[in-house]
């Protein structure tokens, strides 16, 4: 791969996608797109480049599905999930009591672990929440991870992967050596493709957004022009959970962190959150 191309490929992410390569970075493309190329027929990333150029849309796409394809696991890094179980939803619980309903959006779902994950927390709490109507709206830039996010499909070592044997039990069911999610926690979530770089306000409004470990690829132009529309479509006294290497702090004064919450903000303008609702605890 010629520098040539490794900086052409580099722009198309970042417009496409708002993905930012280093410079150091060419292992990266090579890994994940030679075995695009050779899909495709052609000899190496520099085909891949001119096709391209010359106005293919479809591998255009390919490419950047290819390049933002990230990891993910069920009740990823624990702790944020925790929260969301232990103080949140009882907090919004209180908050919500006359219109009892909650809207939940995860941003950069990739294939679907992570609104499952909160589906079942929300399952969970079943008996509180009897009476609510509940969104979980997920979303992702690539069509490939959502298909698979919406047949609730996990291998053996996805499901090892943070999830606890009890609702892995409870909720999943053997397929030959796959294992599918029940149809009644595939059916709490909506899937649609969405570009975060692109208008999302037509989502709605949400009392609680995971945006968890993609902000982490953008520049800093990028992120704040992403807090910055998000705060509208979030509740004034709603909640955002960000990734364990990601902050708002020295980006933007939209959101501040939630006191004793790692990795929770809430919209600057809301009261501090120190009086919480009491736990509400159920078995995991």
């Amino acid at each position: 791969m010629t520098p040539q191309d490794y900086d052409y490929l580099r722009k198309i992410l970042k417009d496409r996608s708002g993905l930012l390569l280093s410079a150091d970075k060419q292992y990266l493309i090579e890994s994940r797109l030679l075995p695009l190329a050779r899909k495709a027929g052609l000899s190496g990333i520099g085909d891949l480049v001119q096709k391209i150029k010359n106005g293919s849309e479809a591998i255009t796409v390919d490419v950047v599905e290819a390049m933002t394809t990230n990891e993910t696991f069920f009740f990823r890094d624990k702790v944020p999930f925790d929260h969301v179980k232990d103080t949140v939803l009882n907090e919004l619980l209180a908050a919500r009591a006359n219109r009892r309903s909650l809207r939940i959006w995860c941003a950069a779902a990739s294939t679907g672990q992570e609104p499952y994950s909160l589906a079942m927390i929300v399952k969970e709490m079943s008996a509180a929440l009897s009476g609510w109507r509940v969104e979980i709206i997920a979303t992702d830039l690539s069509q490939e991870v959502l298909e698979k996010s919406k047949s609730g499909i996990y291998s053996q070592f996805e499901v090892q992967r943070g999830l606890p044997i009890q609702l892995l039990v409870k909720y999943f069911k053997q397929v030959g050596d796959l294992w599918q999610i029940n149809p009644d926690i595939r059916a709490m979530v909506q899937y649609r493709q969405l570009n975060l770089l692109q208008d999302f306000s037509h989502l709605g409004r949400f009392d609680i957004i995971f945006c968890r470990n993609v902000l982490i690829y953008f520049d800093q132009a990028t992120k704040i022009d992403i807090f910055n529309r998000m705060l509208k479509s979030h509740e004034p006294d709603g909640y955002l959970f960000l990734g364990a290497a990601e902050t708002v702090v020295g980006l933007t004064d939209v959101y501040r962190p939630c006191p004793q919450r790692r990795g929770v903000y809430v919209p600057n303008a809301v009261r501090p959150a120190s009086a919480q609702a009491p736990a509400m605890a159920f078995g995991r």
